[in-house]
């Protein structure tokens, strides 16, 4: 029902078609609103893409106002017209598309990892070059996408994003039929209150009314919404009281989300791969343009010792590093996040939350734990860290538990085998990723009981294990990453950092080191600064944390909170042994704000390098030479104390 003026009349009207219609009854429906005289008083066309898979003739493309096809009718549209020259690369497409990118990441970001927003425009653009006007995109669960027609072929459309509205408190999701049909109901009426927002010489002018588009969208998703929480295609039919109180609510509560990509000031909200509202660690204006840290490409840098430090220590993304930090850390504290919505479960959702750190810049996977057919694959992955304004750090292995007797060391053949082969593919991910580096930890290459293994074979299996992987992926850095004691494995067959280079030396391939963690040093009893200056250029990665270094315990502490001098003197080390890496945080915040622990980790290690920038070499050198206690520890607070 659509509410007139003062007057109770509306003289405003529309058409609405669909597939289910013949098509000439739709054309010359669309012929009909198109009739001579005032143009003004033309009447808008709807046609609803949905219902028999069949061609859609040009002439009605042209004829129909809003095209408003679902993700799977769009790309089905799209294909069923003959290519031409323009429609799928060259310079001039690829022009078009990254003229305004770096506002459509933004919209990228609200749709989510899991819908790639080139190709929805990409098959957007074959039906405008072909005379589509507006085209409407219901994405479900993910929201909508109106692209309007742009006033020239040579420019892009101008986009409008609407998420997917949140529902009211005491509401569930019980049943989708009719939801799209609702959404597309609730558009045409509000389109038909509004004036159906087209001027002038009409469509296709570029002076349409997109304030008011907006709020027709806004309108339909409402509606389509409130459809999902009642069962059955006409039950679920919301009223306009419903609609208007669900509105209200949202309004009310900040959460439209709506986001348009010619207008700077319509306020905007992060949207998870499955539709709902992420976690805002940030603001939206600062969701644009999170700060990254280092660029990663010139850590030599690091080590020119005339460089000077940085003066603003908020936003230094000149920083020689790429910051990295456990994803599996975004699971904790989902007390934080807005309980109206679906707390992230999958890792797309984790790299999602991940991204809201400001100075992240690299994101580390678990393999095969990250990486699943119902999840999303390698490829999509990448996908989404290039939207995201993200690297692929490395990618660790997880060796899932049945190998439980050890990974390239159980005592099957068959079964030593096959880890050897998963840890091969772990090397295919990381190139699909963009990633040069495989961290190979196993929980449980070990023994627990004395007399249990033979010590001497199970290193040479990991030897010869290593080597088939290096000479596999010769360009990929093969990394151990070493632990002395865990809860599935009592003693490793490499438990420390002196048996992991006896081991680096023994494999003897080029792309075969180490990655160090902190915690596993400290476990191990060791100075981390001892044993980064020991490996030296065969340390590829480290991992920073801090602990209280009690027996086996793994605390996964926030970097230089417990033991702030050797957090100090380990990035001395790394610096002094020309370190070119990524600084990758192995933390454990249970119950601590993820988001906001990785940034004070950053921080963090920003103040200890620029600590260490300042310390002078010569008294260094002398305390070094006299072995000098009091000197070292005069160094120290000196350095912690500017």
């Amino acid at each position: 029902r659509a509410r007139g003026g003062d007057d109770g009349e509306n003289d405003n009207a529309h058409g609405i078609s669909d597939e289910e219609i013949p098509e000439a009854v739709n054309l010359r429906l669309a012929e009909a609103a198109k009739f001579e005289g005032d143009p003004s008083a033309m009447v808008p066309v709807l046609h609803d893409a949905g219902g028999e898979d069949r061609v859609m003739s040009e002439e009605l493309l042209r004829r129909v106002d809003f095209l408003i096809p679902n993700e799977s009718e769009l790309e089905r549209l799209a294909a069923s017209y003959p290519s031409l020259a323009d429609d799928r690369g060259g310079d001039d497409a690829a022009a078009e598309i990254s003229e305004a990118w770096h506002r459509r990441r933004r919209i990228q970001q609200r749709l989510g990892p899991s819908l790639d927003l080139e190709s929805i425009l990409r098959s957007v653009r074959i039906l405008q070059r072909r005379g589509a006007n507006h085209v409407l995109v219901t994405l479900g669960s993910r929201g909508s996408l109106l692209a309007l027609k742009p006033p020239t072929p040579a420019r892009p459309p101008r986009l409008v994003y609407q998420p997917a509205l949140p529902l009211p408190p005491g509401r569930t999701a019980l049943d989708e039929t009719g939801a799209g049909d609702c959404y597309r109901a609730g558009f045409a009426v509000a389109l038909l209150e509004h004036g159906h927002c087209l001027k002038g010489e009409g469509v296709g002018n570029g002076t349409e009314d997109a304030t008011m588009l907006r709020r027709c969208m806004k309108f339909a998703s409402a509606a389509g919404a409130l459809a999902v929480t009642k069962r059955g295609a006409v039950p679920s039919i919301p009223s306009r009281e419903e609609v208007e109180e669900f509105l209200s609510w949202v309004e009310g509560e900040g959460r439209d989300g709506i986001f348009d990509d010619g207008d700077e000031n319509v306020p905007s909200e992060e949207v998870s791969s499955h539709g709902v509202a992420a976690p805002a660690a940030v603001s939206s204006s600062q969701m644009e343009a999170i700060p990254r840290g280092g660029t990663g490409d010139d850590a030599d840098a690091a080590n020119d010792q005339s460089q000077s430090a940085n003066t603003d220590k908020d936003h230094d993304d000149d920083f020689p590093f790429l910051f990295g930090s456990r994803l599996n850390s975004m699971k904790d504290r989902l007390d934080l996040l807005d309980p109206s919505q679906s707390p992230p479960s999958t890792p797309r959702d984790y790299v999602l939350r991940q991204s809201q750190i400001r100075g992240l810049g690299c994101i580390d996977f678990n393999y095969p734990q990250h990486f699943s057919p119902r999840h999303w694959t390698p490829q999509e992955a990448k996908q989404t860290l290039d939207r995201l304004g993200l690297r692929a750090g490395a990618v660790c292995l997880r060796y899932p538990p049945e190998f439980a007797r050890g990974a390239m060391n159980h005592p099957d053949p068959s079964a030593r085998r096959a880890a050897i082969e998963l840890t091969k593919r772990a090397a295919d991910v990381a190139e699909i990723l963009g990633a040069e580096e495989v961290v190979v930890w196993s929980a449980y290459d070990g023994y627990d009981y004395p007399f249990q293994v033979d010590y001497r074979e199970k290193w040479t299996q990991l030897v010869d294990a290593f080597r088939e992987c290096c000479d596999a992926h010769p360009d990929i850095r093969w990394s151990l990453e070493f632990k002395p004691t865990d809860e599935n494995t009592r003693f490793f067959t490499v438990p420390s950092t002196g048996a992991a280079m006896m081991l680096v030396k023994e494999i003897d391939r080029p792309n075969m080191g180490l990655t160090l963690d902190m915690g596993h040093m400290l476990m191990a009893g060791e100075n981390p600064a001892q044993s980064i200056a020991m490996v030296g250029d065969k340390l590829f990665g480290i991992q920073l944390n801090d602990g209280y270094t009690r027996l086996a315990a793994e605390d996964g502490m926030m970097f230089g909170s417990i033991h702030p001098s050797m957090a100090l003197e380990a990035m001395y080390q790394l610096r002094r042994i020309g370190f070119k890496g990524h600084f990758y945080f192995d933390t454990f915040p249970q119950r601590t704000d993820p988001v906001k622990e990785a940034e004070y980790n950053i921080r963090r290690v920003k103040e200890f390098w620029r600590a260490v920038e300042k310390m002078d070499e010569n008294e260094l050198e002398n305390v070094a030479r006299e072995h000098d206690a009091l000197g070292a520890l005069k160094l120290v607070d000196d350095a912690l104390r500017r």
